[in-house]
């Protein structure tokens, strides 16, 4: 293979994993950003997304002389929209340059001298994007977006982000057949994606009529029994509201188990304690089939819009035959390695931190009306401050329109947080925050707020 010799502002093709090459230009790295161990690597940045990137040299090419060939070969919309931003880039960045030479030139003439114009550097975010905008990108970015490649230096349970969807112009189905049990918030949103992205795809909900419909007029099938999912099917998700739902998907009559064969996977997507992902792993592995645990973080609007986080652990070689699936249902996923519950334990932790910030936001809504404040200024400065963000700003602007159409259940992370502290019990570690957090939800669901979204805690502070 022929030597490539690259620079820092060089245009490149950028391979990740099993994913098409995208176009991108070899950056500078963040200066607290360590180079990968091993082999040589660049860090790039790709056109069309936010994604940046250690790619390793033999998965790189220059980006002219193999134009017309990643073209043919890829046709994705993103894909496509992602050369359209490096066209325009090199426009303006052309465009620039002539600018500064005929500067240059009516200097060389006597005269005066226009201030050349900057030449588009790499952290030109509006190129990258593939479009113009006022808005600067958000400091608060996760870095796992962003990054390929993340190092644990505790030697213990290791995180290695996913290759984001938003790099993947064009997913490419798999051939295996999927199967999905639970048709609830999330799991519709789910199903519609896989769906959309052309995957085949047989579901069954508990409440079959309510939910099935739908999704069998766009094409999914229908399974009577998750027994018979699961058979019929080569991976089946399923995504259910809490442990002991979990488990009798699993284990009652007509059950998962009575389906599972050597060589099944099945895929636990329901956020639940580590001790249930753990006995189900150990029935699902005792008949021979495959286990991963992923559930997901997000919410209702996100798993519509396909833009879940996913968080898995169990069978690495699940992970990867569940790549399709999870580039269409999420806008990336990370895979922690060890035992199986790891990632349920990683879930409660995320789901513990928002359900208390949820309630403390609430907290402070109520207290600045009880105060004489202005509920509206609050929320101004506030998304204005360090802590701004989308969760904190439509969460607030339903309270203040007393919208609590359910788009996480209230029911749903008062569990969560349940389960968090019992899992803090269960290593001798407090969660005094997240036990205040609990108790107000408990209040909330005793106001009969269970089936509206975790926003509802603010009227615990009000009756």
């Amino acid at each position: 293979m022929a030597t490539v010799h690259l620079r820092i502002g060089d245009l490149v093709w950028g391979k990740l994993g099993r994913y098409p090459p995208w176009p991108g230009k070899v950056v500078s790295p963040p200066k607290d950003l360590k180079k990968p161990r091993g082999k040589k690597c660049f860090f790039v940045k790709f056109f069309g997304t936010e994604d940046h990137a250690w790619i390793k040299v033999e998965q790189l090419k220059p980006y002219h002389p193999h134009k017309e060939e990643m073209i043919k070969i890829n046709k994705g919309k993103r894909f496509q929209q992602a050369v359209d931003a490096v066209e325009e880039y090199l426009k303006k960045a052309k465009g620039k340059d002539q600018t500064h030479s005929d500067d240059k030139s009516k200097s060389e003439k006597g005269r005066k001298t226009a201030k050349p114009m900057k030449i588009i550097q790499e952290d030109d975010e509006d190129a990258f994007k593939g479009g113009s905008s006022d808005k600067p990108a958000s400091s608060m970015e996760p870095i796992t977006k962003r990054l390929k490649i993340v190092e644990e230096d505790t030697g213990s349970t290791s995180i290695q982000a996913a290759d984001s969807t938003a790099i993947n112009g064009s997913i490419t189905p798999t051939d295996k057949r999927i199967g999905f049990l639970g048709l609830g918030l999330m799991g519709s949103g789910v199903v519609s994606n896989l769906l959309k992205m052309g995957h085949v795809v047989t579901v069954w909900n508990r409440t079959a009529e309510k939910q099935c419909d739908l999704f069998i007029q766009e094409g999914a099938r229908l399974g009577r029994t998750p027994a018979e999912v699961v058979s019929m099917c080569d991976i089946t998700f399923s995504c259910v509201s809490d442990p002991k739902a979990a488990r009798d998907l699993v284990l009652g009559p007509s059950g998962v188990l009575q389906g599972i064969r050597p060589g099944k996977c099945y895929v636990e997507m329901s956020t639940v304690d580590p001790e249930t992902i753990i006995e189900l792993a150990q029935v699902i592995t005792s008949r021979g089939g495959r286990f991963l645990e992923a559930p997901v973080s997000g919410s209702q609007q996100l798993s519509n819009d396909g833009m879940l986080v996913i968080v898995a652990a169990g069978e690495r070689s699940v992970y990867e035959d569940c790549s399709s699936c999870f580039q269409a249902m999420g806008k990336t996923s990370f895979f922690i390695a060890g035992e199986a519950g790891n990632a349920a334990r990683m879930m409660l932790i995320l789901n513990m931190v928002q359900g208390s910030f949820m309630a403390t936001i609430a907290e402070g809504l109520t207290l600045a009306q009880a105060t004489g404040q202005s509920q509206q200024t609050f929320l101004d400065i506030l998304c204005q401050g360090q802590m701004a963000s989308t969760f904190v700003d439509q969460k607030c602007q339903n309270i203040l329109q007393g919208n609590f159409k359910p788009d996480y259940y209230l029911k749903h992370i008062q569990k969560d947080l349940r389960l968090a502290i019992s899992m803090g019990d269960s290593v001798n570690h407090p969660t005094p925050m997240a036990a205040a957090a609990n108790e107000v939800y408990k209040r909330a669901k005793a106001l009969d707020q269970s089936d509206n979204d975790m926003s509802a805690v603010y009227r615990a502070y009000i009756h």
